[in-house]
């Protein structure tokens, strides 16, 4: 028998025992609702034989979890959000450093490289790459709340009753900045930073009149902007522009003091088993012709250059109406979150939640 022959049966024996032939590699994602899209992985398998890619979704909370009890184990590529990995590096290592000179960055967006880098870097050597990106800031029916460009705009008396927000952290921050501060600058000091809490809580506590109800997710606030019940409300930017397909009167507006900005990146676990499938994966999805596709399944901003212009046309066409030039070089990109910075906001948050 040849040795052609032989490594042909012996395949052939592999395949029928369940056993992956000789090359054969899967790439293990750990990542978001939308970002795995059943369309590019199949387009991605296809142009990659060999490689079968296999998903997990999650959220950051949970990606934390089950890398922290493995050690880095389980999974080939990770997306956490840019401010969910400095810590979690820092403490548990379960990443490894990205080698960013196997990924095109020709065409990545200077700002978003600027943020993950300056966000993603420890002890010189940096643990993600910008993926997607999106902002958290106020959504408004321009015919009603027609001069609502700050977050303390929800709390105008003018627009009592008729206002929204979510019960998270977001809206802490965003108060926050309307209140002249920089909760950013405030997590190096837990002390100062709950001070600083303290104060939101009682902003938001006498706002509370304001209210008209806390939305908890996208489908409920969009039905009472619908339903003009709400006016002004903090929001999610994709909430805003999907609704914006359905009445051009309600807009998304960046606050005057920077959309408070969050980009999910890519990651590898510490003891991923494809990195170079990894790397593949990445320039991928980041390419112009998958980047339409995925951004139209995630919902979110591809971290290219020329993102805003590969949306879908009806989501370009809401974020340009939603953003100047000047709105997106004054995004306020989240911080890395230091240890303590949670569990103050979870006690402030219920207590503005318990408050009359």
């Amino acid at each position: 028998m040849s040795n052609r022959t032989a490594l042909a049966a012996l395949s052939a024996l592999a395949l029928l025992a369940g056993i992956p032939a000789a090359g054969a590699e899967t790439l293990r994602l750990l990542t978001w609702s939308g970002y795995a899209p059943d369309a590019i992985v199949k387009k991605f398998e296809a142009e990659n034989p060999g490689i079968t890619v296999e998903v997990t979704l999650s959220n950051n909370e949970e990606m934390i979890a089950k890398l922290r009890a493995t050690g880095g184990a389980g999974f080939d590529l990770a997306q956490p959000s840019h401010d969910r990995i400095f810590a979690v590096e820092s403490e548990y290592g379960v990443y490894k450093p990205m080698d960013w000179s196997k990924i095109d960055q020709s065409h990545i967006a200077p700002k978003l490289i600027e943020a993950v880098k300056a966000n993603d870097t420890v002890e010189g050597k940096v643990y993600a790459f910008p993926h997607q990106w999106g902002t958290s800031g106020l959504m408004a029916d321009m015919t009603k709340a027609p001069g609502a460009r700050s977050w303390s705009d929800l709390c105008d008396a003018k627009y009592a009753g008729r206002t929204s927000m979510r019960l998270r952290r977001t809206i802490l921050l965003g108060t926050a900045f309307g209140m002249g501060k920089d909760p950013f600058a405030a997590y190096a000091d837990l002390a100062g930073y709950k001070a600083l809490m303290n104060e939101v809580a009682d902003r938001l506590i006498a706002c509370k009149k304001n209210v008209k109800t806390y939305w908890t997710g996208g489908d409920d606030l969009a039905a009472l902007m619908l339903s003009g019940e709400v006016v002004l409300s903090e929001a999610w930017d994709s909430t805003a522009f999907k609704l914006y397909g359905q009445n051009r009167d309600i807009r998304y507006v960046p606050p005057k003091t920077g959309a408070l900005t969050w980009v999910d990146t890519f990651a590898i676990p510490a003891k991923g088993q494809a990195d170079e499938a990894a790397y593949k994966w990445i320039n991928f999805v980041l390419r112009a012709d998958n980047v339409p596709a995925m951004s139209a399944s995630t919902g979110a901003i591809a971290a290219v250059k020329n993102g805003i212009d590969l949306l879908p046309a009806d989501k370009r066409d809401a974020v340009q109406a939603a953003f100047t030039e000047e709105d997106l070089g004054n995004m306020k990109f989240f911080a890395n979150i230091p240890p303590g910075i949670e569990e103050i906001e979870g006690e402030v948050l219920d207590r503005i939640q318990a408050a009359n």
